[in-house]
């Protein structure tokens, strides 16, 4: 009994023991089955966060590539409009500068040529009235020699032999007739050449014209010296090489011809007061398109002789102060001021301003000269011949003065209606 009790109790002994054991294994299982399960929740945590993690970065490094790429596209465009801004600007200021420089340079050259057609235009309707001047003065001559005189009794007969040639038609060929060949015109007041001009523009000798061409004009050595004397009322005017050949006969002139004048001018300012400074009441002559010399000096001559204090004549469309013009004026040229100014017209409102009255001789007057009775300082104006004074200067007279004539001849010639005029204006 008691083994059995024995026994029983070591069964029981052994199944509390396998029991404890099995529940220490199931115990020491759980455990080992809650480490695993820890381990492999910590794997897994690892794992998913380092796939997290991976795939983070690998987001935040598509992002930055992404945000890379954008930028550098962005960077790439801003650079390529930049560029093709500044290409397209650069086109535009470059067209704009070709265009306003095409149109300067068109506008130049149309400037230029209005003034050579104007220059050349000008040129040849001052040839042709010289031209003409030249044909109706020899003409004159012609007939003047080929007149025979009257009353001279004493005259011996000129016999003819028979070879003689016959005298040629004179309404055939008039024009070659009366042209004067260039050895037949009259250089001794023409200087021409480069160095020669240029000693005497620096000298202190008085200029009444120079011609030069565009070039001479132009250059370094002339310019100043041409605006100058320009200025001081020298006529200068631009010519071809061909007409500064045709003028000085075919000689080397090499671009600039002048001729001196017989006397030097002074200006309108120093006119004026030199003849208020003599006179109370002064006579001044001005000449308005007269251009033959003999006129010119025969003017002179009768102003000086009643007192006048001064001649104005303008630049253009006059004679000038040459040889010519000393000779027929016997001397007068050297005891009368005369001064040349660029534009008449300005020159009458200079002297209306200075107190004088301006009066013009024209046949076509309303006033006699026998019955002006004004005393005042006077400017008397003397008009060409075939045209007389121009409309827009007789608009400026005061007065306009006629001659009467009682004869069949209906005019008088214009230095003769000078020195008649200025008879009776000086004994008033």
């Amino acid at each position: 009994m008691k083994n059995f009790s024995k026994n029983n109790y070591s069964t029981k002994r052994n199944d509390t023991e396998n029991r404890r054991s099995q529940s220490k294994n199931n115990f020491k299982r759980q455990d080992d089955f809650k480490r695993r399960d820890d381990l492999n929740r910590r794997d897994n945590f690892k794992r998913r966060d380092d796939s997290n993690k991976r795939d983070d970065f690998k987001r935040r490094d598509d992002s930055n590539r992404r945000d890379n790429f954008k930028r550098r596209d962005d960077s790439n465009r801003r650079e390529d409009f930049k560029r093709r801004d500044d290409s397209n600007r650069r086109d535009n200021f470059k067209r704009r500068d070709d265009s306003n420089r095409r149109e300067d340079f068109k506008r130049r050259d149309d400037s230029n040529r209005r003034d050579n057609f104007k220059r050349r235009d000008d040129s040849n309707r001052r040839d042709d009235y010289e031209r003409k001047d030249d044909f109706k003065s020899n003409e004159y001559n012609y007939l003047k020699s080929k007149e025979k005189p009257r009353n001279n009794f004493n005259q011996p007969q000129t016999r003819f032999s028979s070879n003689a040639p016959q005298t040629e038609n004179y309404s055939e060929n008039s024009s070659k007739k009366f042209q004067l060949s260039p050895n037949e015109r009259n250089f001794e007041d023409w200087i021409w050449g480069k160095h020669s001009v240029f000693a005497a523009l620096n000298s202190e000798r008085p200029i009444n014209r120079i011609w030069c061409t565009s070039e001479i004009f132009s250059s370094e050595k002339f310019y100043l010296l041409l605006k100058d004397l320009k200025s001081k009322g020298v006529l200068i005017e631009e010519v071809n090489w061909s007409r500064l050949s045709q003028l000085t006969s075919g000689a080397v002139h090499q671009g600039i011809a002048l001729q001196h004048a017989s006397t030097e001018s002074i200006s309108l300012e120093k006119l004026i007061d030199i003849s208020k400074s003599k006179a109370s009441n002064p006579i001044i002559v001005a000449l308005d398109g007269v251009t033959d010399p003999h006129n010119f000096g025969a003017i002179i001559r009768s102003a000086e002789a009643f007192d006048c204090k001064g001649i104005i004549v303008p630049q253009r469309r006059s004679a000038g102060l040459t040889g010519t013009v000393a000779k027929v004026a016997a001397g007068a040229l050297e005891h009368i001021p005369v001064s040349r100014v660029v534009n008449l017209n300005r020159a009458i409102d200079e002297l209306k301003k200075k107190g004088f009255i301006i009066i013009g001789l024209s046949g076509d007057g309303q006033v006699p000269i026998s019955e002006f009775k004004e005393k005042a300082p006077f400017v008397v104006i003397v008009g060409a011949e075939n045209k007389g004074i121009s409309l827009l200067v007789q608009k400026k007279c005061d007065y306009l003065l006629k001659i009467p004539l009682k004869g069949k001849t209906s005019s008088l010639n214009a230095s003769v209606a000078a020195a008649i005029s200025l008879c009776y204006l000086s004994n008033n």
